[in-house]
């Protein structure tokens, strides 16, 4: 059967596909490749055996910088729902049976789950989404080591396998902590719609449960604060770190987590207990560590903006990415003060132009441990 050689889209890799192959699923990222086939009559590739890529979306030149941009969407999509304690996204519009999730086997000591959910087709869509799943992957593998395998993407976009369906997205976290062990460190990033529901356990001390919404929401459901802490945090052992980037509305708690830091303008903190007094469920680990950086508070609202790059991103995601990059040697409480300010002056700057609630966010911090955040060094 004759095969020609395909360069990945985005790592590079070359792989063998049949002649009259369309797409190339990468063996080493797991990324899709999408070119034209000499079958349907297109031009052949040149010399250097590349092939011209099609896409309904415009990438930039360098895969690593990559950033999605639909022209025929408002720039300033945002997830801004003022005055709402319940975010209601329209009814999703499936292209086709959505692609099931096929995980990479769980191994290395470096693993993360990136969800970035768009919620194509909808009124309330968010096109920052992609962004922050495409700067948070280049940021563990440029940064911190990860290896691409070791690395679930969750996306609408057709380059991308995997859909974040409830049912997918609970099979990724389930993977991220499969075997788990001292010395691991875990990552789960999550762009995309929040809302709160009424707590019915008991384990809220402001008696609403935080939860994410699936692409698929409407018909399946959210997923409650309560799973995820169930899902990835209470399996952690002795010597395991997780850390949770969690770009969404109503995030200060997402996790659950017993211990929430309270920080002023100046650096000065504390932490705040938030395990119920009577009996309710345990929500720390099992002696890891479980750390989360949340948009803002649980009562706030959070937000895409185009402020720091003329690209829709959350402000959250971007903030985080550029500091790390900016800084590689900080403190959680210097990364905390970091994106307070750069959140706060992307606001203030588009709030000369226009009217921009959902940049009156505040980055919050919460762990199944109480640590001097000043003194400790970040790292994933």
């Amino acid at each position: 059967m004759a095969t020609r050689r395909i360069n990945c889209r985005w790592c590079g890799t070359p792989s063998l596909v049949q002649l009259e192959a369309q797409t190339l699923c990468c063996p080493a990222c797991n990324r899709v490749t999408k070119f034209q086939s000499n079958s349907n009559g297109y031009r052949p590739p040149g010399a250097n055996g590349n092939i011209n890529f099609i896409s309904n979306n415009q990438h930039v030149t360098n895969p690593s910088y990559a950033v999605y941009v639909r022209p025929q969407q408002p720039a300033n999509v945002g997830r801004v729902y003022p005055g709402q304690q319940q975010v209601r996204a329209p009814p999703p519009q499936v292209r086709g049976p959505p692609a099931q999730l096929r995980a990479p086997p769980a191994h290395g000591r470096k693993r993360a789950v990136l969800c970035g959910v768009t919620y194509k087709g909808h009124k309330q869509s968010l096109d920052g989404s992609i962004n922050d799943v495409l700067f948070m992957k280049k940021l563990l593998v440029e940064r911190f080591g990860f290896p691409n395998a070791s690395i679930l993407v969750l996306t609408e976009e057709e380059d991308f396998p995997r859909i974040p369906t409830k049912k997918n997205i609970r099979a990724a976290l389930q993977w991220l902590v499969r075997g788990v062990q001292p010395g691991d460190s875990l990552v789960f990033h999550y762009s995309g719609h929040g809302s709160q529901v009424k707590d019915r356990d008991g384990d809220e001390l402001d008696g609403y449960d935080e939860c994410l919404l699936p692409v698929d929401y409407e018909t399946e459901g959210r997923i409650l604060d309560d799973e995820l802490n169930a899902t990835i945090v209470r399996p952690l052992p002795n010597g395991a770190t997780l850390h949770c980037v969690i770009d969404t509305c109503f995030s200060g708690t997402f996790l659950d987590l017993p211990n929430l830091c309270r920080m002023n303008r100046e650096g000065y903190y504390k932490w705040e207990d938030h395990r119920v007094p009577r009996a309710a469920p345990y929500k720390g680990t099992s002696g890891g560590y479980a750390i989360a950086i949340s948009a803002c508070d649980d009562h706030q609202n959070s937000g895409d903006t185009t402020a720091f790059t003329g690209v829709p991103t959350g402000a959250l995601t971007y903030s985080f990415v550029k500091t790390l990059e900016q800084e590689p040697r900080l403190t959680y409480g210097r990364l905390l003060i970091v994106l307070h300010n750069k959140i706060r002056a992307a606001r203030d700057e588009i709030g000369l132009t226009s009217n921009a609630p959902h940049l009156s966010q505040e980055p919050q911090l919460s762990s199944s441990h109480k640590f001097e955040i000043h003194s400790k060094p970040f790292t994933f």
